[in-house]
């Protein structure tokens, strides 16, 4: 089976993506990747064939003020542009990110069969469910269904506008107006990161986080053994700012951490701090860190809290703009986190503190972990889907 993966340059798309491109390959699958060039060398070395995706740059034309029209008219632009660099690849199907729209518009031009890639929870809209990014659980009793009817309500103006707006990005490139959807989603992510709806689609299926490590690098945590902290600030640029910064100015041993403890910062962006002797900071595994890890602090995007859950670690969330604020409650609801907004230096020491001497916040990440073994395989969905 050959396919065409498309993913934009995010980390929290282009690794999941570069994740599914492997578990093709050890399938025994022909994938190839299309994402940003920044992350093509780092696809190869993966072992991975890579490709750039075009027009990623905005053009004139494009207004990023709209998030309809960036998402929409940007992916038709996009969806003609790669067309043809598909169709060399001559894939059997094309898997699309969810907010990388081209692919499945590239694979309608050429008449492909396509999947589409979700590395987060499912946040299509739901009769059942407060609107996603609201944080809100599912409300209760007459008012508590009252409140989230009448949420649904608010946002049903802005949810029909960007219909309006994928369906003329669509005519515009000669696809019929109404979208008929991909043959499956596959939601990465952890069961336990899901809320149960009453109108899950048919074609939704969760197949568990993909994880990619971008290095081979191992940062080696200070020496000692009191509770190891790892902060991993956000990789989005809707991430809270100044976050390792504030890390190492307030969570202090025998002040705010408990005598003996060690703080790991891993960024992509190296190790330009100040670093007390009892920090470390740069660019190594995660997965590695985690398996030494007491505490995660991190900004709540979703790359980053499924792989801390899958290793059984609690987490103080810190979260910024987009779905980073839903995750947050998501975790805290789970109940393997603590949740700041606004960072300020006390309510992390706070926050910390008391999540390193809690058994319970480590029970429900170790609960929540538990729970990938009820996902699917998807490599055999994408199988399935073809017939």
């Amino acid at each position: 089976m050959r396919l065409a993966v498309v993913a934009g340059p995010d980390p929290g798309h282009s690794f999941p993506a570069i994740a599914l491109c492997q578990r093709f390959q050890a399938a025994g699958a022909d994938p190839t990747l299309l994402t940003g060039v920044e992350w093509l060398d780092t696809a190869r070395a993966a072992g991975l064939k890579a490709a750039e995706l075009l027009g990623l740059d905005p053009t004139e034309d494009d207004d990023d003020a709209d998030a309809g029209e960036k998402i929409h008219r940007r992916a038709a632009r996009m969806a003609v542009l790669n067309a043809p660099v598909i169709r060399e690849l001559a894939p059997d199907l094309v898997v699309s990110d969810v907010i990388t729209a081209c692919g499945g518009m590239a694979a309608e031009l050429l008449g492909l069969p396509w999947v589409e890639l979700n590395p987060h929870p499912l946040y299509l809209p739901s009769k059942g469910l407060p609107p996603v990014g609201s944080g809100l659980a599912p409300g209760t009793g007459l008012r508590g269904r009252l409140r989230d009817s009448l949420m649904r309500r608010l946002t049903a103006r802005s949810l029909k506008q960007g219909l309006a707006q994928r369906s003329a990005a669509r005519v515009g490139i000669g696809l019929p107006a109404d979208d008929p959807g991909p043959l499956r989603r596959l939601i990465a992510t952890l069961p336990a990161l899901e809320v149960p709806r009453p109108d899950w689609p048919d074609e939704a299926v969760v197949v568990g986080p993909l994880h990619f490590e971008p290095t081979s690098d191992v940062l080696t945590p200070p020496p000692g053994d009191g509770p190891l902290v790892v902060v991993a600030p956000s990789t989005a640029t809707t991430g809270a700012a100044g976050m390792a910064e504030l890390a190492i100015e307030s969570l202090v041993p025998g002040e705010a951490l408990p005598a003996g403890a060690r703080v790991v910062v891993s960024r992509l962006g190296g190790a330009d701090l100040n670093l007390p002797p009892w920090a470390v900071a740069g660019l190594g595994r995660q997965d590695e860190l985690l398996r030494h890890a007491d505490l995660m602090i991190c900004g709540g995007g979703h790359g980053i809290v499924s792989k801390t859950l899958l290793a059984g670690v609690p987490m103080v969330v810190v979260p910024g703009g987009g779905d980073q604020w839903e995750m947050a409650n998501r975790v805290v609801r789970q109940g393997s986190g603590e949740l700041i907004r606004p960072l300020s230096g006390p309510a992390l020491a706070a926050a910390a503190a008391k999540v390193l001497a809690s058994r319970s916040h480590t029970e429900a990440a170790r609960s929540a972990a538990a729970s990938v073994a009820t996902v699917a395989d998807p490599v055999q969905v994408c199988q399935d889907a073809l017939g």
